[in-house]
Order: structure tokens, then C-alpha cells, then sequence
């Protein structure tokens, strides 16, 4: 007679490992379970549920870890003792956020086609997952339902067959968890390609008496080898799994009994100068198969993988395959990073006598984050993910289903162009999870973007700008190129004149003489340097700042003129402006008021009768009137380190528009400036005009909050003014 469910979980809870639990706490989780009102749904079958705890504990799982798994299958009981467990297991909650995020990737596998884009599923996995102790326990529930998946319709047992392969197999092995990595590639195998499987199985069987009596020759031989070198030693024979001897076959193409590794030892020693001995041993009493010899202790695999393996002709002339590792290299080879999950609960003395060398030998991929981390600290796990994966790294999806792989800072642009360059060519707009966004947005891992294209390709230069955000990939911006790179020579001067005019325009250098310039950025002419900025490769910034660099560095090496000192009464005290100009001695130094220069631009001094130096800039029309009528009153003056910031009046002109002023003066404050006064002038034709005077730092951010300005809905054009 079968038993009740609280019968079911109350057996559950008094066996391995699930005893381990603290007492307390199994007694809430049966109090909860048989409340009133309380589902008493469950997930998978109680032998699953039972299996998956008992994988765990072999992998060393804590308290959490298995608390976490249980409560996940049973979701009935998880709602009710959900204040018990964040009380006495803090860490649970986020375990169970970790499967309920799994849950997402394996609806997404089932809802494409089987063993299409796996890795990107396997990517997009670890990166929504927040603590990487849920992948042992999402691989243990996998393994315990394939165990028992001979009980399942043919369809569901090859999808989840299918689903292991693609995604907790690869898993497992990136983890280092060679324990469950080779069983669970040989389920699959059996139920995917069973007539392949029992054949393999088959020849095998017919065999293996014959090798477990070589092995036990070969264990014995070794070990009197070992033992008079004073090496003490464990030898066993190693199972060669299935799964792995047909993935040899399909590599090498050979028959089943061509394949050496078949017959296989491991020697397991103290340490690692033991472990080379051994090796000694083994080439001395049987010659080595030139070409077979692999030190992965000196350089591990990808994954964290240590040992030596060596391939040697032994007994009867037989093919004999050698690993030897230390003990250590062992766990960390069957357990992988489930050798370490521990440390993230356990206190400072355990992490500190263990985790920093356990850390060492994690898989590659998490290396970096550990290392981080620190020895004799108990973050280890915390957040463990792949550098590449996470901080590099951006998986985004189609609307069906399909993950694209970005850099990190991408945006729904670069992910249009990802998928086909002609997708992003006609982009006109996109939707993440549902809403629509603007075109700067940054995508973040398991949004799932739909772009809206028009019929016409038809990309903006403005996309090429690095200042606007919207292409984050090298990728992207080099097909946006390639388009324009397609048109006519003359469209591109005309477009990067326009593009070049509009900002130095707003920076008062419209006048400016372009030839110099050009040649700092290789241009040939003028009009090549119009090309590089038509097509992105040199930005209008870039060339407003090499004016100011070149104009700075000619009125540096103009001759200084002969004047008459001023009277040493009057004394040299700051501008209005806050700003300190150097070179001049002890004179009393004003900004002039009709064109406000600003720190960084070409500047020159005039030398009045009674206000003492007026500094103006170099092109400054005003100024270029009093140096010629009077050219001895000119002074060289420069710029000196910064006090408060520089005054700049600044006009804004566009369309009357709700909280346009709002967004004005919030992007000012957001880029560090302040609006010393401000006046508006609304016209009848609904179009506005906004002078302000502005306090920036220098020329760079005020050519910064100029463009900043210019992209703001309604706005037509920001410039400086005088």
C-alpha cells in the first residue's frame, strides 16, 4: 500500500542525506507540509527528488544547497516555510531564484530546434544565474531524472535526453564535474542513439573479462615497481565510459578494439614531485608510445584538469594508457567546482586552510573572479561569474528564442545588426520584453528584443558617433561604414561638411581654417577629411579640439611685443570668471565680455588704459580691431590651473515642447555644469529660444554638453555665443 504524502517526505527527510539537515528545520518543513491548505504538489517522483539529494551529498552539498533542492520540487511547501528558511538559511533564496531562472532556459530549449545554439544557451545560463552552487544542483535533478527516464513516452525521454547533451553534459564538463559528466553523457547517448549505444555496450561486455585480467596484472606488476622506489601509491583500473570510447572512434576512425585507452590504470600519489617519480617508474618498465604524452599539471586544461597522462606498450605488447595524479587533483577531477561550494557559508578558518589552494585549481573561467576574492575569504562563490560571460558579455533573444551573443553595453542597434547586417540597415526602432526603447539603450542578459524595420535601408551617421552610445560593437559600426563606404564621393564630403560646419559652428570656430588640421589626422585634403567624418572614422570633436590644439601652439611661438610695464600698484587678482591667466606679472587680468573664452582655446591679452588686461579670444573680432589699431598694447597670455569654473553664454533654439526645459537644465546638471542665469523667449509660432549662461570647467565639456544639448528632443541647434 503506498504511503501519504507526508509520509513520502517524512522518509525523505530521516535518509541520506537529507538527515544532514538541521533538526529544526525538517521539522518545519513537515509541520508546513501537512498544514492545512497546503498543496501537496510536487514536481518529480519522490525516488527523483530522493536521487537528486543523494547526488548532492556525494558532491559535498550543504545545508543550502540542499534545502534549495528539495524546496524547488516542492513547491507547496516552499510559500509556507519561506520565513523559517531565510531566517536559519539565508542563502536558499537566492538558490531558489537561480533554478527558477534555469526554468526560462530550458522553456527556451524546448521551444527551438533540439541542439541549435546550445552554447549560447549554455552562456546565457551561467550569466542569469547568480550563484554558480545552483549548476550542481540543476546537473544532480538532471542526472536523477534520466536515471529514471527508461518510465517515460518515447518523445518526452528523447527531449530531455536532448536537453542534456546540449546543455547539463557541456556543463558539467566546463564545472570540472567529471562525476556526473560521464554518466550523464552516456544516458543521453543511450537514449538518443540506442542501437549505436548497445552495440558499443555489447562488444564491451564481450571483452571485459579479458581486460579486468590484464588490469589486475598491469595493478600488480606497477606496484612492486612503485613500492621499491619508496613511492607510496593507490593503483585502480579506470573505467573507459561509452559515450566517450564512441566520440574516440568517430575521431581517430578506428574499430573498437584498435583503441588503446581501453585498457587504462590511475596512479594516485601524495604530491606533485611523487607524481612525476611515478611517471619515471612507468616509462622505466614500459616504453613509452612516442607522441602520447600529455603533462597537465604543468599546463592544466581549460577547465582546471590536472594530471599526467602517458600511453606506454605493457604486458604482452599491449597498448596501456597511465594517469597519474595526487589525491587532491583527484577530488577536484570528480567534483570540480562542487569540490569547493562549501566555502561560501562556511567561516574565515575553514576557507583559510582550504579555499585558497582549492581556488587555485578552480576551471579557468572562474579563475580571475576567485582570485579576486582572496585567499582565507568566504566569497568565493559569491557571484562567480565568468569575467567573459558577465562583464564582457551581454545574451540577448530573439522573439524566437534564439541568443545572440553581444559585448557588454550593447545596444537593440548592435543587436539588429547581429543578426543581419540588412536588419540593422533598415532599423527603425525596438521593443525589449514588450516596450519599446530608445535607441541608446543598454541590453542586459535575457532580454528578449523584437526590431522594427522599415522597407528601405536606411542608416544615420549619427549612429557612427561614439558619444551618442548607439553602436557598442566593432562589429556593427564597420557594417555601418561599409554602407556609406558604398556611396558616391561627393555624398560623403557634403555629409561630413555638414556634420563637421554644425559643430563648429556651436564651438564659434566656423571660420577656422581646416588645411592644417587635416594633415594631423592624414587626410589629404579637406575634402578626405570630410570623408572620415562622414563615415565615423574621426569624430567632429576630435577636429574642433585639434583647432584649438594648433591655434594654442601658434600664438605661443608668435614674438612677444615690447610695452611699457603697467604700474606695480596695481595688482593681479582673479577674473569674474574664477580663472587664473599666467605670464603676465602683477596686472590686473578681466575676461572680456564680448566673446568669453574658455580654458583650452587660443587666448591673447589687451592692455587698456584704465581696466589694466583684458583677455579675449584669439579670433576674436573685437580684439582683432584693437591689435591693429594699437598692436603694441598686445600681450601673450595662457592659461593657468582652474579655479571654480568659466562663465559662457550659451543659446538653445527649437520647438516649444512640455518639459523641454526640464530636460535642458536636468542634462546640464547631469554633465557637472551649472546655469549661472537662464531666460526663455517663446514666439507665436510655437518655436522657443533659451540664452543661458553657463559655468563649465573647460572646452571639453562644454563641446560635450553642446552636442548633449543638440540631441535633445525638439532642440534644432546649441551654441556658443560671441
Amino acid at each position: 500500500m503506498s504511503r501519504t504524502a507526508i509520509d513520502d517526505l517524512q522518509a525523505l527527510l530521516q535518509g541520506p542525506p537529507a538527515d544532514l539537515l538541521p533538526a529544526a528545520l525538517r521539522t518545519k518543513f513537515l509541520q508546513g507540509w501537512d498544514a492545512s491548505g497546503t498543496s501537496h504538489e510536487h514536481r518529480l517522483p519522490w525516488p527523483v527528488i530522493a536521487d537528486t539529494l543523494h547526488t548532492l551529498g556525494q558532491l559535498g552539498a550543504d545545508e543550502s544547497a540542499l534545502s534549495a533542492a528539495l524546496l524547488f520540487d516542492l513547491p507547496g511547501l516552499r510559500g509556507v516555510v519561506a520565513k523559517a528558511v531565510a531566517t536559519e538559511l539565508p542563502a536558499v533564496a537566492g538558490l531558489l531564484e537561480g533554478q527558477d531562472a534555469a526554468d526560462q532556459v530550458w522553456a527556451l530549449h524546448a521551444g527551438r530546434e533540439a541542439g541549435r545554439n546550445g552554447e549560447g544557451l549554455r552562456r546565457l545560463l551561467l550569466a542569469i544565474i547568480q550563484d554558480l552552487r545552483v549548476v550542481p544542483i540543476l546537473l544532480s535533478r538532471q542526472l536523477a531524472r534520466m536515471r529514471a527516464a527508461d518510465r517515460l513516452p518515447e518523445p518526452e525521454r528523447r527531449a530531455l535526453a536532448q536537453l542534456t547533451r546540449d546543455i547539463h553534459a557541456p556543463l558539467a564538463n566546463r564545472l570540472g564535474i567529471w562525476q556526473l559528466k560521464w554518466e550523464l553523457e552516456d544516458l543521453a547517448f543511450r537514449f538518443l542513439e540506442p542501437d549505436t549505444y548497445r552495440h558499443l555496450a555489447r562488444e564491451l561486455d564481450e571483452t571485459r573479462a579479458d581486460r579486468e585480467r590484464y588490469i589486475e596484472a598491469v595493478k600488480g606488476q606497477l606496484g612492486k615497481a612503485l613500492k621499491a622506489q619508496g613511492l607510496a601509491a593507490d593503483i585502480s583500473g579506470r573505467s573507459k565510459h561509452i559515450y566517450s570510447i564512441w566520440r574516440k572512434m568517430q575521431k581517430k576512425h578506428l574499430p573498437l578494439d584498435k583503441l588503446y585507452d581501453l585498457r587504462a590504470v590511475r596512479v594516485m600519489v601524495d604530491d606533485v614531485a611523487a607524481c612525476y617519480a611515478a611517471l619515471g617508474v612507468v616509462h622505466a618498465l614500459w616504453a613509452p608510445v612516442p607522441g602520447e604524452f600529455d603533462d597537465y599539471i604543468a599546463r592544466p586544461k581549460p577547465n582546471g584538469y590536472s594530471s599526467l597522462h602517458t600511453a606506454v606498450v605493457g604486458p604482452e605488447g599491449r597498448t596501456l594508457e597511465v594517469q597519474i595524479r595526487t589525491r587532491d587533483m583527484h577530488e577536484q577531477a570528480e567534483l570540480g567546482v562542487a569540490a569547493h561550494w562549501r566555502y561560501k557559508e562556511t567561516g574565515g578558518s575553514a576557507a583559510g586552510k582550504g579555499a585558497g589552494r582549492a581556488f587555485e585549481r578552480k576551471i579557468a573561467w572562474m579563475r580571475q573572479l576567485l582570485e579576486q576574492s582572496g585567499e582565507g575569504r568566504d566569497e568565493g562563490l559569491a557571484g562567480a561569474l565568468d569575467a567573459e560571460l558577465v562583464e564582457e558579455r551581454v545574451y540577448a533573444l530573439t522573439p524566437k528564442g534564439e541568443v545572440i551573443d553581444l559585448p557588454q553595453g550593447a545596444t537593440p542597434l548592435d543587436f539588429a545588426y547581429h543578426v543581419h547586417t540588412m536588419v540593422g540597415h533598415r532599423y527603425r526602432g525596438a521593443k525589449v520584453n514588450g516596450r519599446i526603447v530608445p535607441l541608446g539603450h543598454h541590453l542586459r542578459s535575457g532580454d528578449r528584443v523584437e526590431i522594427m524595420t522599415g522597407k528601405e535601408p536606411d542608416p544615420r551617421r549619427d549612429w557612427l558617433l561614439p558619444a551618442n552610445g548607439y553602436l557598442a560593437s566593432g562589429r556593427s559600426r564597420d557594417k555601418v561604414r561599409a554602407w556609406f563606404h558604398k556611396l558616391d564621393r561627393s555624398r560623403n564630403v557634403q555629409a561630413g561638411r555638414e556634420m563637421l560646419e554644425r559643430e563648429l559652428k556651436r564651438l564659434g570656430l566656423h571660420h577656422a581654417d581646416l588645411a592644417p588640421v587635416a594633415k594631423k589626422f592624414h587626410a589629404e585634403s579637406v575634402d578626405d577629411l570630410y570623408i572620415q567624418v562622414a563615415l565615423g572614422d574621426v569624430g567632429p570633436h576630435q577636429v574642433g579640439r585639434a583647432l584649438h590644439e594648433l591655434e594654442r601652439t601658434a600664438a605661443q611661438a608668435a614674438p612677444v611685443p615690447h610695452t611699457r610695464p603697467a604700474p606695480r600698484q596695481a595688482r593681479n587678482r582673479k577674473a569674474d570668471a574664477g580663472f587664473t591667466v599666467q605670464g603676465v606679472g602683477n596686472l590686473l587680468v578681466q575676461l572680456a565680455r564680448c566673446c568669453q573664452p574658455v580654458p583650452g582655446e587660443p587666448i591673447a591679452g589687451y592692455l587698456t588704459r584704465i581696466r589694466g588686461v583684458t583677455v579675449h579670444r584669439a579670433d576674436c573680432a573685437s580684439f582683432t580691431r584693437l591689435a591693429a589699431a594699437q598692436p603694441q598694447r598686445v600681450l601673450p597670455v595662457e592659461w593657468g590651473a582652474a579655479g571654480g569654473g568659466y562663465e559662457v553664454d550659451v543659446a538653445v533654439s527649437g520647438v516649444d515642447r512640455k518639459w523641454l526645459l526640464k530636460d535642458v537644465t536636468t542634462l546640464i546638471a547631469q554633465e557637472d555644469a551649472h546655469v549661472a542665469d537662464i531666460r526663455s523667449d517663446v514666439r507665436p509660432d510655437g518655436r522657443v529660444q533659451l540664452r543661458m549662461r553657463l559655468r563649465v570647467s573647460d572646452y571639453g565639456q562644454l563641446s560635450t554638453l553642446l552636442g548633449k544639448l543638440d540631441g535633445l528632443p525638439g532642440v534644432e541647434r546649441a551654441q556658443r555665443l560671441g
